[in-house]
């Protein structure tokens, strides 16, 4: 009878590690499996396993393919199943290829005769996941806001980034959910980076990667009214919780789809950009909606500058703008109160209005 071992955390068992288990016992007649203990994972990982030992070991014992199930109590790292190993004495020790233990296991293979056999990668037969992409999806957030961006936009972008530069925004409700999307798509109010956040992932790097900033996961993620420092990461200046802008913004539908990575390339005026930042910041942090609207108006001019439609003047708002990049989507207007804004509601069928929002 020839014996196959494997081992690993197999914290949460899913898919991926049956396709292992189904390759590596074909190898032989009787398949070992040997799962890190509570407290190997503590010293080694400094963290707890999902399911105590013996519901993890009764649950593997379950699985058609498997003979034996062991657990690794040897404080050795990457070999915590010396002790098992050797009096089992496999014919095979087998390990992926992206197995970092590779030379103490084919030391300890060498102490009785087995075969370090690595499995080649093979299609997987399902979407390949992660213990760490499982952990993330049942923690992800059920729902998440959206932002307006107010002043100091494509600072957030590495390659634009200014030392002395600010980015503000402000996450915004109603919020959404992978069932609920009460807004258009493809709008300028960072649905990729809330996307991204109900999928478990924390999308900073993803919108980086497209060669766009990374404010919409950061301020999504991090909520409230928010100031950053521009940089080639998100770093947080201050904040407040908004609650001076309650009742105060709205946000108009320009009929177009919204494409930030289609932009930009396109030149713009980011001396005024940079400008709009500071001034946007000093109204943030002077809790000055009417301070907030001269960065604001001064973001738009810019945009306008850049070519960008001339938005309709909607009567009593301080201040408006393109949302993220511009060029369609949303716009963003801000109002001196809750009555002006009510007033430009009833008058303006497309005005929608939203409410900062900050997660306690």
């Amino acid at each position: 009878m020839k014996k196959v071992f494997v081992s690993g955390c197999y914290d949460i068992v899913h898919a991926g590690h049956l396709q292992f288990f189904e390759e590596a016992r074909a190898l032989g007649d009787h398949l070992t499996v040997s799962f890190a203990s509570e407290e190997v994972l503590w010293i080694h990982k400094r963290r707890r396993p999902s399911i105590p030992d013996e519901h993890k070991k009764a649950l593997l014992e379950g699985l058609r393919t498997v003979d034996e199930v062991v657990i690794g109590n040897g404080h050795d790292e990457g070999i915590d199943f010396r002790e098992d190993f050797l009096r089992i004495r496999p014919d095979f020790l087998v390990v992926t290829e992206d197995d970092k233990y590779a030379p103490l296991k084919r030391a300890i293979c060498a102490e009785v005769g087995a075969e370090y056999i690595v499995l080649p990668k093979t299609p997987p037969k399902f979407t390949p996941v992660s213990t760490s992409s499982i952990v993330r999806w049942v923690q992800a957030p059920t729902e998440a806001p959206l932002r307006v961006d107010f002043a100091g936009g494509w600072l957030d972008v590495p390659r634009f980034s200014r030392p002395d530069g600010y980015v503000v925004n402000c996450s915004i409700s109603p919020l959404v959910s992978l069932r609920e999307w009460p807004y258009e798509k493809q709008a300028g109010l960072g649905g990729s980076g809330a996307w991204a956040l109900l999928n478990g992932k924390d999308g900073v790097d993803a919108e980086l990667d497209l060669g766009v900033g990374w404010q919409d996961p950061a301020v999504i993620r991090e909520t409230g009214l928010c100031v950053w420092r521009s940089g080639q990461r998100p770093v947080l200046d201050f904040k407040r919780n908004g609650d001076f802008l309650t009742g105060c913004l709205a946000i108009l539908w320009t009929g177009g789809d919204h494409d930030t990575p289609g932009v930009v390339e396109r030149a713009r005026d980011y001396d005024t950009i940079a400008a709009s930042g500071r001034i946007a910041r000093d109204g943030v942090l002077h809790a000055d909606a009417a301070r907030l609207a001269e960065g604001i108006s001064l973001y738009h001019r810019a945009q306008l500058e850049e070519g960008m439609i001339p938005l309709p003047a909607i009567e009593g708002s301080l201040a408006a703008k393109y949302c993220g990049g511009g060029y369609g989507g949303y716009a963003v207007y801000l109002f001196p109160d809750p009555i002006v804004r009510a007033a430009a509601l009833s008058r303006h069928a497309d005005l929608r209005a939203v409410e900062p929002f900050c997660k306690v």
